[in-house]
């Protein structure tokens, strides 16, 4: 009878961790970047600013990243804006080779929502423009 009862245990904690298992793989496999913001960058100015989109959910992420597009960019300074946290200010972010990215930069806290930001830039070469995408990953 002992046996019996040592075997259902053991098999209730294996089915227990596999279903503990199965549910953190499911919470990983949500996480994916997407584009909360983009705007057209002119060689003529210097600095833009963008807002991001979607609700309060949509702008609650873990990391940002820019993208670029068209051109290739050298990104003097990122300020990030987020809700209810201080801004987190990034200075000389280097030059970002048409569509390559920036490293992620984490939120603060756990989460955070990120409701703006700007960028000071100077696009490279002859391109009159180039194109930022602002990305979070959830």
């Amino acid at each position: 009878m002992k046996i019996k009862i040592h075997n259902l245990t053991a098999f209730f904690v294996v089915a227990a961790s596999a279903v503990l298992l199965g549910a953190v793989g499911t919470a990983r496999a949500a996480d994916q970047w997407f584009v909360m913001g983009e705007q057209a960058l002119k060689s003529a100015d210097s600095s833009a600013e963008i807002k991001s989109q979607g609700g309060r959910w949509k702008k609650d992420v873990k990391q940002v990243r820019l993208s670029v597009e068209g051109a290739d960019v050298q990104i003097l300074k990122v300020v990030l804006g987020w809700d209810n946290r201080p801004d987190t200010t990034l200075n000389a972010v280097g030059t970002v080779k048409a569509g390559g990215q920036t490293a992620p930069t984490d939120a603060p806290g756990r989460k955070g929502r990120l409701t703006w930001t700007k960028i000071q830039h100077k696009i490279l070469g002859k391109a009159p423009t180039a194109t930022v995408k602002i990305m979070g990953l959830d």
